[in-house]
């Protein structure tokens, strides 16, 4: 079996990260991929996400009907700052066999010898990597597996619609319709 474990904030999840679940089952034959939302992100020091339980909400609205993507609440029970290794480490210990593939963007593939414990994660998971739109491919350091992945490019970001939030402008078109009537009634971005 391959699992794809997908991290980040998902504050809010939206049509981006969707498709880009979407594209990495077919174009890497994964059997399912699972969101772990993060409790608190190391590359994102001093930025409060939304209310985990409204983001977790927001992650089972999106995935509904969808038996191959899946939520693991895993790294907001266990608090602090959330690690790739840890998670790892708590995959491969429940999935013994399984074959485990970290989904990233290409904006963090340079940093990965910086990661927590570099050297075991680049021996335990292979990187399937999220090209941005427009931006030229980043090479892969040594000795990490890293896929590029083709997708869909779609150039929308999480930041970017809790700024149209806030500035009153619709964003309807940017998330799945029961995720922007969720993130309408939490008011978590005004």
């Amino acid at each position: 079996m391959r699992i794809g474990l997908y991290g980040g904030s998902f504050d809010p999840v939206h049509l981006g990260h969707l498709l880009v679940a979407e594209a990495a089952c077919e174009e890497m034959a994964l059997d399912r991929i699972v969101f772990i939302p993060a409790a608190r992100s190391p590359f994102k020091p001093g930025i409060a996400p939304a209310p985990d339980a409204l983001r977790l909400q927001w992650l089972r609205i999106a995935l509904a009907g969808r038996p191959d993507f899946t939520v693991d609440d895993l790294e907001l029970r266990r608090g602090g700052t959330s690690y790739t290794i840890d998670t790892i480490r708590e995959f491969a210990a429940r999935h013994p066999t399984a074959e485990l593939c970290w989904l990233i963007g290409a904006d963090h593939v340079p940093t990965l010898h910086q990661w927590r414990e570099a050297e075991v994660l680049a021996r335990t998971v292979e990187f399937i990597m999220i090209p941005r739109p427009g931006s030229p491919p980043v090479p892969a350091p040594e000795p990490f597996r890293v896929r590029p992945l083709r997708g869909w490019p779609l150039s929308v970001s999480s930041s970017e619609i809790r700024d149209r939030i806030r500035s009153g402008k619709p964003v309807d078109h940017l998330l799945p319709p029961h995720v922007a009537a969720a993130v309408r009634e939490s008011s978590a971005y005004r």
